[in-house]
């Protein structure tokens, strides 16, 4: 004589299954899974990459408005954007294009 499960064993079986296997997934393809995780780890990255480029940029605009300031004239950097954006050349020069 075999001794065979009952049916409601078999099925709190399977359902327990199906519930482990949909909180696995979850756990790793959710909104809040593992997956995400990884992909908010390499956008903070490439954000602070940018954060760290833009902070160098404005402090590198912020030296150049110090130097143009009335406070302290860079004379030399003053005579290059006269030339830049005027177009200005002094008459000892020579262009050379």
């Amino acid at each position: 004589m075999t001794r065979s499960l009952p049916i409601s064993a078999l099925v709190y079986f399977f359902v327990m299954l199906l519930l482990g296997l949909y909180f696995a997934f979850a756990a790793v393809q959710g909104p809040s899974g593992l997956l995400r995780r990884v992909q908010l780890q390499a956008e903070t990255e490439q954000l602070i990459r940018q954060r760290d480029a833009l902070r160098a940029e404005v402090d590198q605009m912020r030296n150049l408005t110090r130097r143009l300031s009335d406070d302290y004239l860079d004379l030399d950097l003053l005579d290059e954007r006269a030339r830049d954006v005027l177009g200005l050349v002094r008459a000892d020069e020579l262009i050379v294009r």
